[in-house]
């Protein structure tokens, strides 16, 4: 059914893997659209009462396709953004139903974004969380301003969305940025317990609490999403974006000169 994706069906829970292995699930575009049209689907679906997000091989997702999808530079970012991975972010935060992001490997970019916007995150001990943006003279796109800054705080999310760090996970547990930490070789069932505690549970009253929280907590998402688009599609037309990509591409440190 999909090309970069493979979804598993295990009583109420469904399983929506990336797989794009070769390339740690890095984002293409046939990717964004596949993820869009899984996670509608499930939304949709009064059979599935919990979604899992997992990664293929050794990632969650490193992230957007640096080299398939920015190549050229002076790129409209914004326009994908508003096409398909703002409208994905939506349908997770609004789907009346948990979803849990099962985090192995790197959860990088967009791939980190994407974690973020699932109500639980279980990581295995050797992950690692990396929003990686200011990297290539980008900024934070797929709602991480607004998560970062819900779930750590002012002085952390500062910290995290310039400075590009990677935060290994017992260190993201510890921030609040990520909910649960499992050994390598237990991470797998960690998953398993949770989501079967989910699929178990009174899904109605789930999808109340979750309208609440997110009332609460991201009452301007959709605004947000907006901006991250708008200053995105600034950042796609610079001097430093077209640096940091062919930078990346070439395999050394990037000259940025600010514009």
């Amino acid at each position: 059914m999909y090309e970069t994706l493979r979804t598993t069906r295990d009583g109420g829970a469904l399983r929506i893997e990336l797989h794009r292995p070769e390339a740690l699930n890095a984002f293409t575009d046939t990717l964004a659209s596949e993820l869009y049209d899984a996670v509608t689907a499930a939304a949709e679906d009064v059979d599935v009462r919990v979604v899992v997000l997992s990664g293929a091989g050794r990632a969650f997702s490193a992230g957007a396709d640096i080299k398939e999808g920015f190549a050229g530079g002076d790129l409209d970012l914004g326009a994908g953004l508003r096409a398909v991975s703002n409208p994905t972010i939506l349908a997770l935060r609004q789907m009346p139903k948990p979803v849990v992001a099962a985090v192995h490997g790197p959860a990088a970019g967009i791939g980190c974004s994407l974690a973020l916007a699932c109500d639980l995150i279980v990581a295995a001990e050797s992950a690692y969380f990396l929003v990686a943006f200011s990297r290539i003279g980008l900024t934070t796109d797929g709602g991480a301003s607004q998560f970062l800054a819900t779930r750590v705080g002012h002085a952390r999310a500062f910290r995290i969305a310039l400075l590009a760090e990677r935060i290994a996970a017992p260190d993201a547990h510890a921030w609040g940025l990520i909910d649960h930490v499992a050994p390598d070789d237990a991470h797998a069932a960690a998953v398993d317990d949770l989501v079967a505690r989910l699929a178990a549970g009174p899904t109605s009253a789930y999808a109340a609490t979750k309208r609440a929280l997110n009332a609460v907590l991201y009452p301007n998402l959709e605004q947000q999403l907006e901006l991250e688009a708008t200053l995105q599609t600034q950042r796609g037309r610079s001097a430093d974006f077209a640096e940091g990509v062919a930078a990346f591409v070439e395999k050394r440190t990037p000259a940025f000169t600010g514009s």
